[in-house]
């Protein structure tokens, strides 16, 4: 049999079953984004990354951070979940995907700063909210969301005008309990206490587009300044 060479490989047509609209992105990030990038991406396949700011962020597809902050190749280390959770530190043994992130963020890449982002009308924090029924049986979401039920209930109602205000209540307290739990990481809490590493919270409005940042010290949430859109 005819050992398959790299150029075979190289030439192999997907079939048709890869969805279109990635073969179409794809294409364009050829032509475009990647030609124009092209030594960037050279510089990075041979000395690696080198990023200074961590990024922890729901898995929704409508609250990239990549497009929120306009980052190029390489400037920012993103982990993804479900409600952009950070649970407490726990070596057990356990899968702990997160945690991983976590250190190998700051202790192999030693970024500078770690950014909770939440997002407005967050399905996580929506099921809790709404107590939904599980969508399997493993209930994985289910069994994720735990770490913030009891968080949610904490939240006063009477304190908002409305349901969706609530809902941004939970939200934000949810970036500040897992700003909570971040520094409950060794590793973490001590190189912020050095001065080595800042964490900040944040979350973004999807409808309007604007992002609000946690002052750590008053715990109040502002607006960041930005240019208003065209």
């Amino acid at each position: 049999a005819r050992n398959t060479s790299e150029s075979d490989i190289r030439e192999t047509h997907l079939t048709t079953s890869f969805p279109q609209r990635l073969s179409d992105g794809y294409r364009s990030f050829r032509t475009e984004a990647f030609a124009r990038e092209r030594q960037r991406y050279d510089t990075l396949a041979a000395n690696g990354q080198n990023p200074t700011i961590m990024i922890i962020a729901c898995c929704d597809s409508r609250a990239a951070p990549e497009i929120v902050f306009d980052a190029s190749p390489g400037e920012v280390f993103v982990v993804r979940n479900v409600a952009n959770l950070v649970p407490p530190y726990a070596p057990d043994g356990g899968h702990h995907s997160t945690s991983a992130a976590l250190e190998y963020g700051v202790l192999q890449l030693h970024v500078e700063h770690i950014v909770i982002m939440g997002h407005g009308r967050c399905g996580g924090i929506s099921t809790i909210i709404n107590q939904s029924n599980p969508l399997s049986s493993g209930d994985f979401i289910g069994q994720w969301l735990t770490q913030i039920r009891d968080l949610a209930q904490f939240v006063d109602r009477n304190g908002s005008n409305s349901a969706h205000h609530y809902e941004t209540r939970v939200e934000r307290a949810n970036v500040e309990h897992s700003l909570a739990n971040l520094r409950t990481f060794p590793w973490i809490r001590q190189r912020e206490q050095r001065g080595e590493l800042d964490v900040h919270g944040a979350w973004f409005d999807i409808a309007l587009g604007e992002l609000h940042v946690l002052d750590d010290g008053s715990g109040v949430w502002s607006m960041l300044d930005g240019a208003d859109p065209a």
